[in-house]
């Protein structure tokens, strides 16, 4: 038996979890801490490590309060983090500036100097795409990657990058503070598009590194994310209330782990996830790309296994935005202005649940209303940071109901338009297991079965798969267990959701209408937003 501190780092929040392994898993106890996303005039997107460091210390000694775990029996630390994130740092491991998340997307200026210049293809210098593409079966096609992130700070803050000692993602940074080192695991690795993954080639490339102007020195040592990157320091276990010596493992991103925590560890396993973000993954045997849909096979936690990766930027954060802006204290979905969704009864009392009650007596197809889930631009199937939220065909009749099923109905075809997109390279799954918060609510499950036309199936501790699927690192790295893909019958099925028939003609001609939105209005997105 083992027990496994799990931390979740999220966009706008960070969850401890106790995790105790056996023949089971099970989740002992989580607390949760939020903190600030700063999203700026100039398209920057930017959080602070200090408010990372304090959500840390307190929820971790909370969580030792109230589980009464004794420090000294856990067996190890783990992260399940966002990724795509770039923290700079000194020597001393401190961040030199406000690390940038995966939504930044100040370095436009800089991508366009740098790869869109000669023949292009899909918006790429063609030699330069073809070198990248031979290197790590991927290329840097869109303004948030952290590849122009760092070109960004290396032109306008010249003095910040004089300072550099490495480049670190989220949970490297954690890392580093924890045990003093500089890592980086294989999936946040290949997140640069500097990783090469050619055999005997495997590991930061100098070549990609000199291609795009990146100082080589500043990527940090490549360790397996079952692998122990160190152990936690005398200071930071007293700041964290642990005590100096736990194994604190290479761990993994968000992208990586979810699947991995929802049981999708097999070969063509498709898991589709729905929290601030959402994507599409389905676990392949060799690397595949689509450059004009922007998916590709990205690195994952097993060796010789890749996750083929289609990512929306919003998608919880869309129901956020209704929070906020459409439902508060209008329609009774909230009985008081209290966070419903991060509450100790999030399990069974959520945003999901209020938002139930009112889309369940509305028709499939909301009357005719369409919602577009891009409300900080998009990536996949098109890359457009331009791209924005709308609902289209309103009309007298329309009510606020009918809005917020539109806006879960539209999230559903964002992830239909993805899945379609993969299908035409790889075989996904004809069962789809579905975590995140999207995932606690019934009525979205059935929602989504009836627009894919695919079974939905559900797994316990859906809004902690990722913590989950860290702590299998735990076990995998210390030999508990023998692999991850033995770890899938460790995670039970909770509920299958079957497409409703009668639902499917409705559903379909929106669809069709859905995906034309985009290109209907690309030019008009550009003309407002540009």
């Amino acid at each position: 038996m083992q027990y496994v501190l799990s931390y979740d780092i999220g966009t706008t929040g960070l969850k401890s979890c106790l995790i105790r392994i056996d023949e089971t898993i099970e989740l002992l106890g989580g607390e949760y801490e939020t903190y600030g996303l700063y999203i700026l005039e100039n398209g920057g997107a930017e959080q602070d490590a200090e408010e990372w460091w304090e959500a840390m210390c307190k929820s971790t000694r909370r969580l030792v309060e109230k589980t009464g775990i004794n420090p000294k029996d856990i067996d190890g630390i783990a992260f399940c983090s966002q990724m795509q994130g770039m923290v700079l740092v000194d020597k001393e491991g401190n961040a030199l500036r406000r690390p940038m998340s995966y939504m930044d997307q100040r370095g436009a200026r800089e991508m366009k100097e740098t790869e869109q210049h000669g023949l292009t293809i899909s918006g790429v210098n063609a030699g330069m795409l073809l070198k990248s593409l031979r290197a790590t079966h991927a290329a840097s096609t869109s303004v948030k990657d952290p590849l122009w992130k760092y070109k960004w700070v290396q032109k306008n803050e010249p003095e910040i990058y004089e300072k550099v000692y490495k480049w670190l993602d989220v949970k490297e940074y954690l890392i580093c503070r924890m045990t003093g080192e500089c890592v980086m695991t294989p999936d946040s690795a290949y997140s640069t598009f500097l990783y090469d993954t050619r055999p005997g080639k495997v590991g930061f490339s100098k070549a990609l590194c000199k291609m795009y102007g990146i100082d080589f020195n500043h990527m940090p040592k490549i360790i397996g994310c079952t692998e122990i990157a160190g152990k936690l320091r005398a200071k930071q276990a007293e700041e964290l209330g642990l005590t100096q010596g736990i194994p604190v493992y290479g761990s993994g991103g968000d992208a990586t782990l979810i699947g991995v925590g929802a049981g999708a560890t097999q070969m063509n396993d498709t898991h589709i996830y729905c929290g601030t973000s959402g994507w599409v993954g389905t676990v392949i045997d060799k690397q595949v790309v689509d450059i004009v849909a922007m998916i590709a096979g990205i690195v994952g936690a097993q060796e010789g296994k890749y996750n083929y990766f289609a990512e929306m930027e919003t998608a919880g954060k869309c129901f956020e935005w209704v929070k906020d802006h459409l439902a508060l204290d209008e329609i009774d979905i909230y009985l008081s202005k209290s966070d419903v969704e991060h509450s100790p009864e999030s399990e069974c009392v959520s945003l999901y649940d209020y938002l139930s009650e009112v889309i369940k007596k509305v028709p499939a197809g909301s009357g005719g209303v369409l919602f577009t889930p891009w409300l900080h631009g998009n990536r996949c199937p098109f890359e457009d940071p331009k791209a924005a939220g709308m609902f289209f065909n309103i009309g007298i009749e329309t009510g606020k109901s009918e809005m917020l099923r539109a806006v879960i109905e539209g999230i559903c075809f964002h992830l239909r338009w993805m899945l379609e997109s993969q299908d035409k390279k790889i075989k996904t799954s004809d069962t789809i297991r579905f975590v995140g918060g999207g995932a606690l609510s019934e009525v979205t499950c059935q929602i989504l079965a009836d627009i894919l036309n695919r079974r939905i199936a559900t797994v316990p501790y859906t809004k902690d798969v990722g913590a989950m699927g860290a702590a299998m690192l735990v076990a995998v790295g210390s030999g508990e267990v023998k692999s991850l893909a033995e770890m899938k019958d460790y995670v039970k099925i909770k509920k299958v959701f079957k497409p409703n028939p009668a639902n499917r003609e409705v559903y379909e001609k929106h669809y069709q209408v859905f995906k034309k939105l985009y290109k209907c209005n690309a030019k008009n997105f550009a003309a407002l937003n540009g």
